[in-house]
């Protein structure tokens, strides 16, 4: 059963933080907890206008603008609430756990390499809801998010960790693969969750993220027992996404995208640079015993409203294949508009391949020969394998 809250009402009679003062109320056991009619009620205490504001804002959507305007009175507010503010749900309905109210707030300065992150993690990236049963029959749940990639594109990962400066980049054993992970629930809710509701994922991946920042919040409820949580995660891990499912990312151009506006009014070029980095391919095609072209595409199961604006952006060709989609292109003038979109903006070893092939058309076009060496050259690199200090392996 659930307890009943105490609500911590801020009542001052003077605009200053040093004057403040907490008085703790009970509201009858009868009440439904909605967060909304909960901050309505705290208003009608308050006796100053431009603080009720503040709190009635930050139990909406624009939470995270807010905390960055006013991080002292955000911090103080929710460090001298006892309770979290998403416990307040009154059903057991799932979806109650979908909105936490999240006071953390991003760093100003990388807002640009946080579009780019979601762009790569809708590509490659992961979020894990994982359970194991003790010997005592008790269920450890453990979160994680994931981005994986192969070892020789290890410096993508220890760059994605410097930038968020947390979580943890481990070489898979007998493999070539590498992980970069974040475990710990702390820095879930202060660094992935924020990041991931400010800046929306554009593919199925959205569907994970929702489950697994629900998961997190059944997790962090005080308010429900272990046998309750158990019950409702174990609910939730075996949800499965509905067959064509579009990110609702795109709900506000209605899932259509008509033109190159539409596109750019959901997707933006860091993401694109992020999910082209994990998806795209620069590379050097035969056409003919004699000829050899050079060609970019993406190509992904789901998703074609996905390919369909990267297609409306770049100026190239959008193909629904029996088992895939695709967004590709050899045509001249579109290759030179690629090379141009794509200059100095790429972090990983996709930006090695990009350099090479976009030097390889301008220099070498039509010649075979040059080309095929280069695109040799390119073949091998693919092949370098790193150790844990980003350094060659040898066999």
């Amino acid at each position: 059963m659930r307890k009943t809250p105490q609500i911590i009402l801020i009542e001052e009679e003077n605009y200053s933080l040093n004057n403040l003062f907490l008085k703790v109320k009970r509201f009858p056991s009868f009440l439904n907890f909605n967060i909304n009619y909960l901050f309505y009620l705290i208003i009608l205490k308050l006796k100053w206008g431009q603080f009720a504001w503040l709190l009635a804002k930050i139990s909406s959507n624009n939470y995270q603008r807010l905390n960055v305007e006013y991080p002292k009175i955000c911090k103080l507010i929710c460090n001298n609430f006892n309770f979290s503010l998403y416990s307040l749900r009154g059903s057991e309905d799932l979806n109650n756990y979908s909105n936490p109210i999240n006071i953390n707030y991003l760093d100003p300065n990388k807002q640009e390499f946080y579009q780019w992150l979601v762009g790569f993690t809708d590509g490659d990236g992961s979020f894990t809801i994982s359970s194991l049963t003790l010997k005592n029959g008790k269920i450890k749940w453990s979160l994680f998010f994931k981005i994986s990639q192969s070892n020789y594109n290890l410096r993508i990962l220890y760059y994605i960790k410097k930038q968020l400066g947390y979580g943890t980049v481990q070489l898979e054993a007998k493999t070539t693969n590498a992980d970069f992970r974040i475990r710990d629930n702390k820095i879930i809710n202060k660094i992935i969750i924020p990041i991931f509701d400010s800046y929306p994922l554009l593919t199925n991946k959205y569907y994970d993220y929702i489950k697994f920042k629900k998961a997190y919040n059944i997790l962090s409820d005080l308010n429900i027992d272990n046998e309750e949580k158990d019950k409702l995660l174990s609910i939730l891990k075996k949800e499965k996404i509905p067959e064509e499912y579009i990110s609702p990312a795109w709900e506000k151009i209605n899932y259509l995208v008509k033109n190159t506006e539409d596109a750019k009014y959901v997707m933006n070029k860091q993401w694109i640079i992020g999910f082209t980095e994990a998806e795209g391919s620069f590379y050097i095609v035969k056409k003919s015993p004699s000829r050899l072209s050079h060609a970019f595409e993406i190509t992904q199961k789901l998703d074609f409203v996905v390919l369909q604006s990267i297609a409306h952006i770049l100026g190239i060709s959008t193909i629904k294949k029996s088992t895939y989609n695709t967004v590709i292109t050899t045509n001249s003038r579109a290759i030179l508009n690629i090379i141009d979109y794509y200059k100095n903006t790429m972090k990983g070893m996709k930006a090695l391949e990009y350099r090479i092939w976009a030097r390889s058309f301008i220099k070498f076009k039509g010649n075979f020969n040059e080309l095929y060496k280069i695109r040799s050259l390119v073949r091998e690199v693919r092949l370098i394998r790193l150790d844990k200090n980003c350094k060659i392996k040898k066999d």
